[in-house]
């Protein structure tokens, strides 16, 4: 059994249950290195184009929350082999909460939840030595299951919004664009972003066989962009070909496809040749995937609150 923690629908999914952290990352991370040996990504087209449904980020059917970080590519893949037009979930419980149930003989998927604790023990030790407590960082895993699995939910909860026309998403990704007040020059035949001088260059959108390639683009640089110092620090310096710049780049590249799903545009590599190095990076650190998806989150919600905070000024 794989990753996707799938399992019959019951109701003790060991919710509660603390996992060996290593045993979690490891299934994470061979998950994800099975897919690139495969030559598929997980962030890559997060449907099925045969499925009638909406492109956007996963999320939890009762709260409304949207999933992050590696959770992302798990429910994405998920929702993609379970041919599932949403992409809302649900635990076992909540499915209860929410007046109907999981129907008999579904499989769930596994997503988890990182956090640190401070042990009693830790705490005693810091107050006698006058040192800062260390806190243990901890995954605990939960079985959910997409809303197309469940029957009889109550009416009113987090639904998918309506997929928008092609043509309609690309005013909505120019907005996102102008509000984050990024230095964009366009021209040139190449895409960058450069830390020196703080600005992100892109060819002109007609130089793209398919225009809907600047929107990507754009975002996979102004991913970059969010990792400057004053903005998340995260490290830049890697030079092309070193483990650092295939760090970057594979956090750059899932963070465009998040803000490209929360715009309902359909997610998409860039940088294809560039998954030799990710699979370096990542064999050899089973930590590698979750804190690229981790700051991939961060950078997707820096940029997208841009244009939640524009949205804001209009409606005031």
């Amino acid at each position: 059994m794989g990753i996707s923690g799938k399992r019959r629908a019951r109701r003790e999914v060991g919710e509660n249950g603390a996992q060996p952290r290593v045993n979690l990352y490891d299934e994470v991370t061979q998950k994800i290195i099975g897919e690139l040996e495969q030559g598929r990504f997980p962030w890559v087209q997060p449907w099925d184009s045969r499925v009638a449904g909406s492109p956007g980020l996963p999320r939890n059917a009762l709260t409304g929350r949207n999933y992050s970080g590696v959770n992302v590519l798990l429910l994405w893949s998920a929702a993609i082999d379970g041919g599932h037009a949403s992409q809302s979930w649900l635990t076992f419980r909540q499915a209860l909460e929410a007046g109907g149930n999981v129907r008999k003989g579904e499989r769930g998927i596994t997503v988890v939840y990182a956090d640190r604790f401070i042990p009693e023990a830790e705490k005693t030790r810091a107050i006698a030595s006058g040192e800062d407590a260390k806190a243990v960082p901890f995954l605990k895993r939960f079985t959910v299951f997409n809303v197309a699995q469940c029957e009889g939910l109550r009416e009113g909860l987090a639904s998918d919004s309506a997929p928008l026309p092609e043509r309609e998403i690309i005013p909505q990704a120019e907005a996102l664009i102008k509000a984050t007040g990024a230095d964009i020059r366009i021209g040139g035949s190449k895409a960058f972003y450069a830390p020196g001088p703080d600005y992100i260059q892109v060819p002109p959108q007609p130089a793209f066989r398919d225009q809907i390639n600047y929107y990507r683009t754009v975002f996979h640089e102004l991913s970059h962009h969010s990792g400057a110092r004053h903005r998340l620090n995260r490290d830049l310096s890697g030079r092309f070909g070193s483990k650092p710049y295939a760090r970057e780049e594979l956090c750059a590249e899932i963070s465009a496809a998040f803000i490209c799903a929360a715009l309902g545009i359909v997610p998409t590599v860039r940088h294809a040749d560039y998954v030799g190095s990710w699979l370096e990076v990542v064999k050899e650190d089973n930590r590698a995937i979750f804190r690229a998806a981790s700051h991939a989150s961060k950078a997707a919600d820096y940029i997208l609150a841009f244009g939640e905070a524009e949205t804001g000024r209009i409606a005031a």
